[in-house]
């Protein structure tokens, strides 16, 4: 579409459409931060970036409400970056465009960055807004949130003044959160001897592709494929029947993203040939039917190639092995708050070639227990394999208030404005809540946001009504924040 910012309230979408614009991959968010505070300055607005990078911005309280308790409004300036195979976009230059279908605005081939775009959006409307009433109020922007929490893990204490936080990164509609996961990477290397391709042997690149993917808290328990299983799957099982050799691999493209492709050149000798293509016929069904209303759309291919090695038998084995056994999914239900994840894994990211091999898996649960218990389950079978394993960048969860006098004043707001109770729930995916209550303890948080529909993946898509809808209920509910 031409202009994102003539949708309704055109007050947030403007806003929307200027993040569109502007590149934010994790870990290179400066343009956009640098931006937004040239623009928090030319109104007059106290800016801040602390020493990890992260942005706030204060607006004092209007006439008559300066009593309020303050709210800080929440969201990461960063997005995931994921595109079709075949879809040219440079992250790091291409602004993103979006087309609207059916009342959603989609990103038909990229992810979109409504996660966490829309919250940014909407913080920064509340700072725009001239005829709004409301308390004290802080925008925090905060960067690395997809690749690591980084921005939140060196959030300068002291900082902040609210008493409230209002995160704005969550994707049901009237569904309001008091709780979410911690997490932990764990990333395996090992280096491995290569040979020459035996004589008499033909390369093949065989793909997985075809899957939704998604992200990997908020989707995990729905069960899609994953590239990176299904094909080092593969290529055990014809490892395991045929002469096969594994030149190299690459499946995922982020470590809270499902993988939804994956690609491995092998060599075999030219005798299995019609062996392998059977075998690759036979999985592919076998692949579909467990898949079976989930991913109908997974297909495996093979073409010819070309590499100049292989792995060693004497590596392969193991190496194979130890990734064929790395869970991934859900490891166990909560049997606190029914229908929720407790912890899970996600196996993001897997490289093999020229002699080294890579993996990143994320672990999530509600249990900062749950977290290192499967990490160091992870970490021993990697270890048992002779893989160097590394776990960085744990966060702890947020444990859930139902007491939360947030959520109260929430949950009336809500009720006076629709007629209904509102949906209270605890989300597998990561917040930073949990993050920065630990740096801020006492501050009293919620989180809520519009219908977002398959984030980390392409064809993302927010609705664009429900973005109405959080924008006056956001506004109701600074109005309704009591005193100090």
């Amino acid at each position: 579409m031409n202009s994102i910012a003539q949708l309704e309230p055109t007050a947030v979408w403007e806003h929307f459409q200027t993040l569109c614009e502007i590149p934010r991959p994790s870990k290179h968010e400066e343009q956009l931060r640098d931006y937004l505070k040239g623009w928090a300055e030319l109104r007059g607005l106290f800016v801040h970036v602390d020493t990890a990078g992260n942005l706030i911005i204060r607006k004092p309280a209007t006439p008559g409400m300066e009593n309020r308790a303050g709210v800080v409004l929440q969201g990461h300036l960063d997005m995931v970056c994921q595109a079709n195979s075949g879809t040219e976009h440079d992250f790091f230059k291409d602004p993103i465009r979006p087309v609207l279908k059916d009342g959603w605005l989609v990103a038909e081939n990229t992810t979109l960055g409504a996660d966490n775009g829309i919250g940014v959006a909407l913080a920064l409307a509340v700072l725009a807004a001239e005829d709004l009433p409301h308390g004290p109020v802080e925008a925090l922007f905060t960067l690395d949130e997809e690749a690591g929490m980084g921005g939140a893990l060196g959030l300068e204490p002291g900082v902040l003044q609210g008493k409230y936080m209002i995160n704005i990164d969550t994707e049901e509609w009237g569904e309001f959160y008091m709780g979410c996961a911690g997490g932990i990477d764990v990333n395996v290397t090992r280096q491995y001897q290569r040979e020459a391709v035996p004589a008499g042997h033909v390369v093949r690149e065989i793909w997985v592709k075809g899957l939704t993917g998604g992200h990997s808290g908020a989707d995990i328990h729905l069960e899609r494929g994953n590239a990176n299983k299904i094909l080092i799957r593969l290529i055990s099982e014809l490892a395991r029947e045929t002469g096969l050799r594994l030149s190299s691999l690459k499946g995922g493209t982020a470590r809270n993203a499902l993988s939804r492709e994956a690609v491995a050149v092998v060599a075999f000798p030219e005798a299995d040939a019609a062996k392998i293509d059977a075998a690759l016929d036979r999985f592919q069904s076998t692949v579909r039917f467990e898949l079976a209303g989930v991913d109908d759309n997974v297909t495996l291919t093979s073409v010819a190639a070309s590499a100049a090695d292989v792995m060693a038998v004497a590596d392969q084995t193991p190496l194979l092995a130890a990734l064929h056994a790395a869970p991934h999914g859900v490891k166990r239900m909560s049997q606190r708050v029914a229908g929720v994840v407790e912890t899970s894994n996600n196996l993001g990211v897997v490289v093999v070639g020229e002699g080294k091999l890579f993996a990143n898996m994320m672990v999530r649960s509600l249990l900062d227990t749950g977290t290192w218990m499967l990490a160091r389950e992870i970490e021993s079978l990697f270890s048992l394999a002779g893989y160097t394993v590394e776990l960085e960048g744990g966060y702890p969860g947020w444990a859930p208030n139902p007491q939360s006098s947030l959520l109260e004043v929430v949950k009336n707001v809500y009720r006076q404005a629709y007629g209904r109770e509102a949906g209270v729930k605890v989300i597998h995916a990561g917040l930073e809540c949990g993050i920065i209550g630990a740096k801020y303890p006492g501050m009293d948080m919620v989180s809520f946001g519009p219908d977002i529909r398959g984030a980390h993946a392409p064809g993302e898509r927010v609705n664009v009504e429900s973005v109405g809808k959080v924008w006056s209920l956001l506004q109701d509910i600074l109005k309704a924040i009591p005193a100090a």
